[in-house]
């Protein structure tokens, strides 16, 4: 079966390259703007039999044959499920859990090893850091405990390589964990006393209407007060003023924050994170939703989606479906 494959906007074009090569020649692959900037581009789009996107609402036009919707990537909250054809699945792309995790292992590495400031004052003949001194001890990660807001994909990962370091590994998950990575397990009805049993907790969790705000101002100040929060989740699952007011009082010992509450757009490239001040806090460090953007996630979504592609082709049942196709 030949498919018409349709690439929409600038996310899904990091997929695109070199994408030939991993599907059927018989398909077509064509290319259309964010916007549909003219009447080809919607032409093709309504003609669409698999969509590479991240976005799907009332703003589009209903592409009439649609049989896949692929997200390439994890999260689908852009994607308006009410409005998605039922003849169409949606489908999901993951692959980024091992940069995600070797993300979530370096920033809290740095806590304990402060290889920046020591190059920096040795450079500058002071020796601070020297081995001896007893102002200079620092503290290890291996013995914390890391505490993990949900245990999916990313979850999973940092799991394995915090238990490599010899941590701890707490875990707070919708449903019950047997795993031999875990060492306890909280339901999420109990997340203040998870939230209090870590030294660092890693949200990861998707954004749904069961998540959005579930980290909030008691969540927060169940935390130890030298504890960090890191968010490689989505933004809003951290209550964004709960946050910033137990940052700025200083009633946790810091955050990490890779995703965030306000996101460039095409109208606009550049823009702050949220509209609170976060950038003046000291005991944050901020990054640009980077965690899982590295060469080798694109290469594993590029897989991902070339394969369930061939399943649609030939009748195979798809992977990672977040909701099914209608039945004929």
């Amino acid at each position: 079966m030949s498919l018409n494959i349709v690439f929409h906007g600038a996310n899904a074009t990091n997929f695109r390259q070199g994408f030939e090569r991993l599907i059927d020649a018989r398909h077509q692959i064509t290319d259309v703007s964010d916007n549909l900037d003219n009447a080809a581009e919607r032409d093709c789009y309504e003609n669409a039999d698999v969509i590479v996107g991240v976005k799907f609402n009332a703003s589009l036009p209903i592409p009439r044959r649609l049989r896949l919707f692929h997200a390439p990537a994890a999260g689908t909250d852009a994607v308006d499920m009410a409005l998605l054809p039922a003849s169409a699945a949606l489908c999901n792309c993951f692959g980024h859990e091992a940069a995600i995790a070797e993300y979530v292992m370096t920033a809290l590495l740095l806590r304990h090893v402060p290889l920046a400031a020591a190059d920096a004052d040795l450079r500058a003949q002071r020796w601070t850091y020297w081995a001896g001194r007893p102002t200079a001890l620092r503290t290890e990660l291996g013995s914390q405990t890391i505490g993990l807001l949900g245990f999916g994909h990313i979850a999973q990962a940092v799991a394995a390589r915090a238990k490599a370091f010899g941590m701890q590994v707490h875990v707070a998950n919708r449903s019950p964990v047997a795993n031999a990575l875990v060492d306890q397990y909280f339901s999420l009805d109990d997340v203040p006393a998870f939230m209090g049993s870590a030294d660092a907790v890693v949200v990861s969790l998707p954004l749904t209407p069961q998540t959005q705000g579930l980290v909030g101002q008691a969540a927060l100040a169940a935390m130890r007060p030298d504890a960090v929060i890191l968010n490689v989740g989505r933004g809003p699952v951290i209550d964004e003023q709960a946050l910033f007011d137990a940052l700025a009082t200083r009633q946790i010992g810091g955050a990490i924050v890779d995703t965030w509450y306000q996101y460039p757009t095409p109208a606009q490239t550049e823009c702050a994170p949220s509209q609170l001040d976060f950038g003046s806090l000291p005991n944050l460090v901020m990054t640009p939703h980077m965690s899982g953007w590295t060469s080798g996630t694109v290469r594993r979504r590029q897989a991902t989606l070339a394969d369930n592609i061939a399943r649609l082709a030939d009748g195979r049942a798809l992977l990672n479906v977040v909701r099914p196709a209608a039945s004929p």
